[in-house]
């Protein structure tokens, strides 16, 4: 099933069940208030939910017109926000941007960091450009919504705890990274909001895509309405969702809600572009000997997406504006 949450004068909205092809949508209240709701009591809702969606699916005519600036975050507020960087060649693309080696374990144990989710963005939220030396990127990622995860989760059995699947722009400013590791204790000033597609999709709804622990589609970024980068979001995930769940598990549970991340999706074909500024950039750098790409201003914009072989829409489309901050 497809879902999203419905912007409205809570902070939390309220939940829809929207159509496989996105273009329509029925409120869930009658059988449960809110995406957290549903995450916090999966096993007895989520059947319930279900058949809204089927009902949807089966009538053409049911359902009110999908408007995507009406849809937020599908969590607008999570309790935690956990985002990995299973993608090699992006860990050793930035790493070397900044001057920095690889971690001795880079493929030993997954790099992760708790980000900020108070306040999360949904999909048409504009992304604030405070100070042009803070190097303001985006990074296109997938993510996954747990339930209640217990500490001391197997990989083999961390799928069971992964309940839907989404996309997310994890936006970072890159001119503030290099101090804040150098402090020892991590990111914080440097990764604002991050920004959700409007609907997240259980499991099933990927069929064969879904494997391993990890989507198997290419995830498609345009920059100032041009091509920026497709890499297949499978093969190169070197640790897979399972892999960092179980991670993550190793000292404490987790409760539903919790928001998981890939990282930055990336491949090393060159032809299929990159998923980050901070990439090219680096690979600007390797081949000619500078850096040409300067980091995003205000007006420039970016839109994420990832479709099927059918070609599909799964999860919506972020579709974001840098706007300057109001003096």
């Amino acid at each position: 099933m497809k879902l999203g949450t419905l912007k409205d004068a809570s902070r939390d909205g309220k939940l829809a069940v929207v159509s496989r092809d996105g273009q329509r949508y029925l409120k869930a209240q009658a059988v449960c208030s809110t995406m957290q709701e549903l995450l916090d009591n999966w096993d007895s809702l989520s059947p319930r939910v279900s058949d809204l969606f089927n009902k949807l699916e089966d009538n053409s005519s049911m359902g009110e017109k999908v408007v995507v600036s009406e849809f937020s975050a599908p969590l607008p507020r999570a309790y935690e926000w956990v985002d990995g960087s299973a993608y090699i060649n992006h860990i050793v693309l930035v790493r070397k941007a900044r001057g920095a080696e690889p971690p001795v374990t880079l493929k030993t144990d997954p790099l992760v960091y708790q980000g900020g989710s108070g306040k999360l963005l949904g999909p048409t939220d504009d992304i604030p450009f405070i100070e042009e030396s803070y190097g303001l990127d985006f990074e296109s990622e997938i993510v996954v919504f747990l339930s209640d995860t217990p500490m001391r989760v197997n990989s083999s059995d961390a799928g069971n705890y992964i309940k839907l699947l989404g996309l997310c722009n994890d936006v970072s400013l890159r001119g503030l990274i290099p101090g804040e590791l150098q402090k020892g204790f991590g990111f914080f000033n440097s990764k604002p909001a991050t920004a959700f597609a409007p609907f997240v999709v259980t499991p099933d709804e990927l069929g064969s895509n879904w494997r391993d622990g990890r989507v198997h589609l290419d995830l498609s970024t345009e920059y100032n309405d041009k091509f920026f980068g497709n890499p297949n979001a499978g093969p190169e995930m070197f640790f897979s969702f399972e892999d960092i769940i179980s991670h993550l598990t190793k000292t404490r549970e987790f409760t539903a809600g919790t928001i998981v991340g890939s990282g930055t999706v990336s491949n090393e074909e060159r032809s299929r572009g990159s998923s980050c500024i901070a990439e090219v950039r680096m690979i600007e750098k390797i081949e000619t000997g500078s850096i040409q790409t300067p980091f995003m201003k205000p007006g420039d914009t970016v839109r994420i997406q990832m479709l099927d072989q059918s070609g599909n829409n799964i999860f919506g489309t972020i579709d974001q504006r840098v706007v300057g901050l109001s003096s």
